[in-house]
């Protein structure tokens, strides 16, 4: 099995919604370079998963009137993640946070600060990258444009791990970029979430996943980060869904709608 699926859309839909860390799943392998015990592990997993967030996405999916694609990581964010850069331009690295995490949300140690980064970003990393290029570069060459949407979730009280954890922490959070990010996306955005609560732009996380072959020169390419607070539809930390899953769901889907159309 793929470590991440393409899941497909309608015909002319731009839409990708990218749900990169709703994944608990670590391959073996990949397990036994983790020196957490299994208690400490489950515990790292519900504060570092946005839990349910593949479900909010394919809820989103069913209710949108014209079908997105959806591009979903099967595994969890421990293994690699996707959407760090794999070299020093990532800042997290300086909490152990790279594309192949040291360290845990608690700044605990994850993995030996000697772990070769280079085997995990190899085998999973460079495959999930290349995958959401081509998917990208897919929808450009359908529709003419594509509209990445990230879908993800935060805690209510900020993890020791945040460098920015000390702003406004929202029911909804936006992520923008600034080549990335049109006016008409984010006003369709904020109008698509206003009922669920306040919204916030680029706090407590900031930014918008773009493949980096696209980056900055292709604006074609539409991006948002959709930051969803968890005790909107969950129990925290890694609990089970509620009943605002389906609210969340209809929001993402009216977003969705509003950026196909």
């Amino acid at each position: 099995m793929s470590s991440f699926a393409f899941l497909p859309g309608a015909p002319d839909s731009p839409v990708i919604l990218h749900v990169p860390h709703s994944a608990r799943e670590i391959p073996a392998g990949v397990r036994a370079g983790i020196v957490l015990d299994e208690g400490a592990l489950e515990r790292e997993l519900d504060h570092i998963t946005d839990s349910h967030t593949a479900e909010i996405a394919e809820e989103a999916a069913r209710l949108a009137g014209v079908t997105p694609w959806r591009f979903v990581n099967r595994l969890s964010r421990l293994v690699v993640d996707p959407e760090r850069f794999p070299d020093d331009r990532e800042e997290m690295r300086a909490v152990g946070m790279g594309a192949v995490y040291t360290r845990t949300t608690h700044r605990e140690v994850l993995r030996p600060e000697e772990t070769d980064p280079e085997p995990l970003v190899a085998r999973y990393f460079r495959p999930y990258a290349r995958a959401m290029t081509d998917a990208v570069t897919e929808r450009l060459t359908a529709v003419g444009r594509a509209v990445v949407v990230d879908v993800h979730s935060y805690p209510v009280e900020p993890l020791p791990y945040e460098l920015h954890g000390e702003g406004p922490r929202p029911p909804i959070c936006l992520g923008t970029d600034a080549f990335h990010t049109p006016p008409g996306l984010l006003a369709a955005a904020r109008k698509a979430f206003g009922e669920v609560g306040e919204i916030a732009l680029d706090s407590p996380f900031s930014g918008a996943y773009v493949p980096l072959a696209h980056y900055g020169t292709d604006a074609r390419v539409s991006a948002l980060m959709v930051e969803i607070r968890r005790d909107t539809y969950m129990t925290e930390p890694g609990g089970p869904a509620g009943p605002g899953l389906t609210r969340l769901a209809s929001a993402l889907a009216a977003l969705v709608d509003a950026a196909t159309g």
